[in-house]
């Protein structure tokens, strides 16, 4: 099956895709990590994950306390059968996501996929231990969106896809074809999240945003609990804001700990990400280290061509935008 080409995008009456790669041509945004899945970064390999259980509490915890606010405010309602009854319904409703959740903070981290960019190769691995190592070149991306109307509204969802081929021509049916779907949204935050990627494997790592450094977070709390350590720096952290008189900060900082758990959120997201799984397998850590400038693999021709083509269409559009 063939694959649209990059900057090719297909609208339709509630759905829109926007084909990033192949080629991995600019998208125009700049890149921004608004899911945490930069694991480790530095001039030879970048380490993208997609585990978030900081987003599956953000996303539970809202509901907990909307139970809990709705059993409070109507507790004198029928001498408080009212109340127990929402507190009854409120545990089943958001008991069954909770033990998928503590099920998943006992299970191991999902290994991450490895972009080297001295070498133009992807390094996918697979549960079996084994791995796989796919031309850049050769990866395959696209933001879908999809839309849904109700009663109450417009509801937009979407996500960036980003696919692997196994090189490997005698490989099994069920081992050919690997993908990895990212929940941020679609549209123009996948191309974001996208450009993390295709910015460093194609610019460098000096493009890349500020991210979490799990791995700077165990270092910087040695000696103390990293999970009670980034609770204790979210309170310094209000405490801060408010001794400058800093309001608004402080209060979404606030915001963020009661209506989303945030600082829960942060907590388990660091027990379980620092430091974030590593690739072990001694090929690829040989395959890990850098190479010397002249040995490092260089655009085809035709990315080349096309990435040219792409940034002179990008800067004709900067030139007719109002200033």
């Amino acid at each position: 099956m063939s694959t649209p080409e990059a900057g090719t995008t297909k609208k339709r009456l509630l759905s829109r895709n926007d084909y990033l790669a192949p080629l991995p041509i600019p998208t125009g945004e700049k890149p921004c990590d608004v899911l945490n899945i930069i694991w480790r970064k530095n001039e030879v390999f970048l380490d993208v994950g997609n585990y978030s259980i900081g987003s599956a509490v953000m996303v539970l915890w809202p509901m907990v306390m909307l139970f809990l606010i709705m059993a409070y405010f109507t507790r004198n309602i029928a001498s408080g059968d009212f109340s127990q009854d929402i507190l009854i319904a409120g545990s089943i409703i958001t008991g069954i996501p909770a033990l998928f959740l503590i099920q998943g903070l006992f299970r191991e981290v999902p290994l991450p996929i490895r972009f080297n960019r001295q070498r133009r190769e992807v390094c996918v691995p697979r549960d079996n231990g084994e791995y796989w190592l796919a031309p850049w070149e050769s990866v395959t991306a696209a933001a879908t969106q999809h839309s849904s109307v109700s009663q109450a509204g417009r509801n937009t969802m979407g996500l960036l896809v980003i696919g692997f081929e196994n090189p490997d021509p005698h490989a099994e049916e069920d081992n050919k074809h690997f993908s990895l779907g990212f929940h941020c949204g679609g549209g123009t935050t996948a191309m974001a999240l996208w450009e993390c990627m295709r910015s460093y494997m194609e610019i460098g790592l000096q493009v890349l945003p500020l991210t979490n450094d799990f791995e700077g977070e165990r270092e910087r709390l040695r000696g103390r609990n990293v999970f009670w350590g980034v609770f204790c720096d979210y309170l310094n952290g209000i405490r801060q804001h408010l001794a400058a008189w800093e309001i608004d900060k402080a209060l979404w900082l606030i915001i963020g700990a009661v209506l989303f758990g945030a600082p829960l959120a942060m907590m388990l997201q660091a027990w379980k990400l620092s430091p974030p799984p590593a690739l072990s397998h001694p090929d690829i850590i040989e395959w890990s280290k850098p190479l010397p400038p002249e040995q490092w693999a260089k655009r085809s021709p035709e990315l080349e061509a096309a990435i040219a083509k792409r940034e002179a269409e990008l800067a004709t559009q900067q030139e007719r935008e109002p200033a």
